[in-house]
């Protein structure tokens, strides 16, 4: 009926003013910009002039003046475009109106009647969201490398296909990366152990910048990279993209298949994703390790290239009290190791690493990630209740040539290492509402690790891992501008490792001054169990267009196999490792401040942070060697944190944007053998000023864009021997985007040209894994990519 009334004022409002000599009318459609399904009901509006989408998208607007007129198309739950159409006599003109779900949309199943950025806003714990927008717009070799333009993310970069996450100067199991739920539980431990997540297909990101544990338990006291699960598909729709994409300095070729269908409850998705990568590019000629200078043919880093196979599908269904999804996945990737970084024996191998650019020689490492997951909510009306439950497979095996060492003779294989790591999780929780101010959840999570090893080589032994937590926590509301979260946890650890021996015999000396030979036991069967309680107390306060948070938290975090049992030599790195039975879990107390104001074309954002570790672990140099070998210790000491971000961006004129960021953290140890140093890998003073300027339509080229970023990085000279300190630099990256309107009745093709290191700069990233060997970052690379999506 209100069509109705609205197309009788239309017409005669429209009749008074017209001319039939003057008037021309236009046709058009419009439709969900994913889907490319048509969207009934959608506004039409410009002037005095109004109508409103049909049943097929269709509309159709009479009666237009010879002059530019700009029309605004709405829809509840989507961003409203506005479109401007020269009018041409005589002529009658169809158009095309894409419109993109709106952020704040729920799912059909929702917790609260909230929009994530409405939670996000009015939760104390410092947080930031990252969209699919920004991921296509930002992506890099690896997930980690994507997000590091984010202030207070940073990766340790281990060649140019891995890299692990680094938040505000703390790393490995320090951070927690949770997808759909479920802690991603691989070998994270060791340095040049790469994250084995697909990042194509990601829609949001969920990162949490300081303690965690409250919500995660062990390994989030320095914060989680949460990969939530994507938006149900709409009804009776099917869709997908293809992505390619090239590189110039490794010869990289990636396709990515992504498909998505749902016909009323019952829906799908699956991708497909394979990449092929050469050696990559450095700007540099020679490579000076252990006091040997190794020469690099072409520039190339040689042994770094790989190839990565990616495969997921998943099936969920949803009513309006339940939804559910399980997802199968499997990672696969062979990537080689810088070759000079695996010790010196490379000067003696009989392997021509310079052959091909494109082999994967020894070094190298094979790794299979397996998951299945299911995510179950229930709505019961006063209650949500939501499961997650896991498991994860974890193949690692290090291959490496078959060389004596020490007492050690050759080896019959290649096989140094093999690690088969098995997690079984479940995560449940219940909120629930005790009145319009009260916000509770509760719940439990449990899980249980078993790692077995194999290969010729030792360096952590066979473990089973068990935890169990027990969590509360509630938000009160105080009014619409003030929240308070409160919530303590209890968790509760078992560790147990088993006993090893070398499989060759040593010579040792007996005490009576005669020499056996005997198979050396590295590792004793041992059982140690944790126990811990934490605690989060924060208040957010919203005053007209600024935020305010104040967050005090307490985490911990278990000691690790490798740092309790360790008793081997690392050839990665090139030195032996020595675990420490007597380790206490890691306590941290963390407070942390986050100020964000924003207008229509001006936001500012600083979060600083302190930070205090009662009993820090971490690998420690000692004076003493074993067959030349210098060993390392993990030992235990005090550490005082203090840091933070700083952010603004601001539009200057209509079609340009800018923004700048700034991070530093600052770390002191307070007690032990290295009291009055820093920490390791600890990042420097670091800025990026970005600018993007929006370029008229042109041709088949909409909503171009030419963008550019500029990374100002200070001197890292605050070292813990035996580290070495590191120059700053500068180094600029632009890119061009834009979507590519080609074929009728399809949406757009998204096209990225970029240029990384534009003027070739050699320069040493301080958490980078090579760069402890004299190794810089990657040359100069020109990347194309296409994304095209399809119905």
């Amino acid at each position: 009926m209100l069509y109705k009334i609205l197309s009788i004022c239309l017409f005669i409002s429209t009749c008074s003013i017209a001319t039939a000599q003057d008037s021309f009318k236009i046709k058009g459609s419009v439709l969900d910009a994913n889907t490319l399904e048509p969207i009934q009901g959608a506004n039409i509006i410009g002037g005095n002039l109004f109508t409103v989408s049909s049943s097929t998208g269709e509309f159709v607007i009479k009666n237009i003046k010879k002059q530019t007129s700009s029309f605004t198309v709405s829809h509840v739950g989507y961003t409203s475009e506005t479109v401007t159409i020269t009018a041409k006599n005589n002529a009658n003109k169809r158009i095309k109106v894409l419109l993109r779900e709106s952020s704040t949309v729920l799912n059909e199943v929702a917790v609260t009647g909230k929009s994530n950025i409405r939670k996000a806003k009015e939760s104390p714990i410092v947080t930031r969201t990252v969209t699919k927008e920004f991921l296509d717009k930002n992506r890099e070799n690896s997930l980690m490398q994507t997000l590091s333009k984010i202030p207070g993310i940073s990766t340790i970069n281990i060649g140019s296909g891995q890299s692990k996450p680094v938040i505000r100067g703390l790393g490995f199991n320090r951070v927690a990366v949770v997808q759909n739920g479920i802690k991603h539980e691989a070998q994270q431990w060791g340095n040049d152990h790469g994250l084995e997540i697909d990042q194509q297909g990601i829609e949001n990101i969920q990162i949490i910048k300081g303690p965690a544990s409250l919500l995660f338990g062990s390994d989030a006291i320095a914060g989680v990279v949460h990969i939530q699960p994507n938006k149900v598909p709409l009804q009776n729709s099917f869709n997908g993209e293809v992505n390619i994409l090239g590189e110039s300095n490794n010869d990289l070729l990636g396709i990515s298949v992504g498909l998505a269908s749902r016909k009323e409850k019952w829906f799908y998705r699956t991708r497909l994703t394979y990449r092929d990568y050469a050696d990559y590019k450095v700007p540099t000629t020679k490579i000076n390790y252990e006091n040997y200078v190794f020469e690099l043919h072409n520039n190339n880093l040689r042994n770094t290239a790989g190839r990565e196979a990616n495969g997921s599908v998943s099936i969920g269904y949803v009513n309006n009290n339940i939804k559910t999804e399980t997802l199968f996945s499997n990672v696969n990737a062979k990537n080689g190791f810088f070759a000079n970084a695996h010790g010196l024996e490379v000067r003696t191998s009989k392997i021509d690493y310079d052959s091909s650019n494109r082999d994967i020689d020894l070094p190298y490492h094979n790794v299979n990630h397996f998951k299945i997951s299911n995510n179950t909510t229930v709505n019961t009306g006063e209650h949500v209740l939501h499961f997650d439950l896991g498991f994860q497979n974890n193949k690692r095996e290090e291959h490496s040539e078959p060389i004596p060492h020490g007492y050690m003779p050759k080896p019959p294989n290649t096989k140094e290492r093999v690690f088969t790591k098995n997690t079984y999780s479940l995560n449940a929780r219940d909120a629930f509402n005790i009145n319009n101010k009260h916000n509770v959840v509760v719940g439990v999570n449990l899980e249980h690790q078993k790692n077995t090893i194999g290969g010729w080589g030792f360096l952590i032994p066979e473990y089973s891992r068990f935890t169990a937590g027990a969590f509360g926590y509630n938000q009160y509301k105080i009014n619409e501008n003030w929240h308070i979260l409160a919530g303590a946890r209890y968790d509760y650890g078992l560790l147990k490792t088993s006993a090893y021996n070398d499989w060759f015999r040593s010579t040792v000396k007996n005490d009576d001054d005669t020499t056996s030979q005997i198979h050396l036991q590295r590792a004793k069967n041992k059982t140690l169990d944790f126990k811990n309680i934490s605690a989060s107390f924060g208040v957010s306060h919203t005053k007209n267009n600024t935020i305010y948070k104040v967050n005090l938290g307490k985490s911990f975090r278990m000691p690790l196999a490798n740092e309790l049992a360790s008793d081997g030599v690392n050839y990665h790195m090139y030195r032996f490792e020595k675990g420490n039975l007597d380790l206490k879990p890691e306590v941290a107390y963390q407070l942390d401040l986050d100020i964000n104001h924003t207008k229509k074309q001006f936001s500012l954002g600083i979060s600083p942070f302190l930070n205090l570790f009662e009993n820090y672990i971490y690998l420690n140099p000692t004076s003493n060697y074993f067959e030349t070998l210098q060993i390392y210790e993990y030992t235990q000491s005090k550490v005082f944190r203090i840091g933070g971000e700083l952010s603004a961006s601001t539009t200057v004129i209509k079609n340009l944007e800018l923004a700048a960021s700034a991070e530093y953290v600052y770390s002191r140890q307070t007690s032990g053998l290295k009291k009055d140093f820093t920490l390791p890998f600890s990042p420097p003073l670091s800025g990026l000023f970005s600018a993007s300027y929006k370029i008229k339509d042109f041709s088949v080229f909409k909503t171009p864009a030419i963008n550019a970023d500029y990374r100002i990085t200070a001197a890292q000279e605050d070292i813990v021997p035996p580290e070495q300190s590191t120059d700053g630099y500068n180094v600029l990256h632009m890119s061009f985007t834009s979507k590519l309107d080609i074929f009728k009745n399809s949406a757009p093709i998204d096209v990225r040209l970029k240029l990384n290191n534009v003027f070739n700069t050699t320069y040493y990233n301080h958490t980078s894994f090579y760069r402890l060997i004299d190794v810089p970052e990657a040359g100069r690379n020109i990347s194309v990519s296409l994304t095209i999506p399809f119905k």
